[in-house]
């Protein structure tokens, strides 16, 4: 993508002046993964109020030193090579600080009756570790991602986003988040329902 020769589209927006979105060069990067979880929150985010910019409750990514930035928000080449050059890490100022920064401006934006839910992993520290003292018991995940590597969980999000169900959610503060390995996804072609085995992590 950071070739002079590729030729498809989002290469070429992302080397022109004016960048590409960061929802579409991170789904790019990722795969499987990030794409499920952009589908997946496109189709069911509730901004507290629709009018509002998506600054204010929305679809956002934690991005490595830029903190939490709307899907839309246009990266150019330089941008996206900042992003290699700082470590995920919790005890990285360069990650932390604008993440801190950027949570506490969201929840001073969104009010007291939002709810944010993380879609990214809840295994590890590098996420949970820096939100949860800000967003406290409002700070919420898919308990059934629980044991679930990164490709699963993009596929279990694209198959709600398919089938229009969207998964129940649990505070992140005190819950269990190590467990067994849950049953591999069911097909595609299989409806989805709220009593299907694959919502039950």
């Amino acid at each position: 993508m950071l070739s002079p020769k590729a030729g498809f589209d989002l290469a070429r927006q992302l080397q022109s002046d004016a960048g590409a979105p960061i929802g579409d060069v991170f789904s790019f990067v990722s795969g499987l993964y990030f794409r499920g979880k952009l589908a997946y929150a496109r189709r069911f985010t509730r901004p507290p109020d629709p009018s509002e910019p998506v600054a204010a409750g929305g679809v956002l990514v934690i991005t490595p030193n830029a903190g939490l930035r709307s899907v839309d928000t246009p990266v150019t080449m330089d941008s996206f090579r900042g992003f290699a050059e700082v470590d995920i890490d919790s005890r990285n100022a360069r990650y932390r600080a604008p993440l801190e920064q950027a949570a506490r401006a969201l929840l001073s934006a969104v009010g007291p009756d939002c709810e944010v839910v993380l879609l990214g992993s809840v295994a590890s520290g590098k996420y949970v570790d820096l939100l949860l003292p800000i967003f406290g018991d409002r700070l919420m995940f898919p308990p059934d991602f629980v044991g679930r590597g990164d490709m699963s969980r993009g596929g279990l999000m694209l198959r709600c986003v398919a089938a229009g169900f969207e998964l129940p959610y649990v505070p992140i503060a005190g819950a269990v988040r190590h467990g067994q390995r849950p049953p591999k996804l069911q097909p595609l072609t299989t409806k989805l329902t709220k009593n299907s085995k694959v919502t039950k992590a």
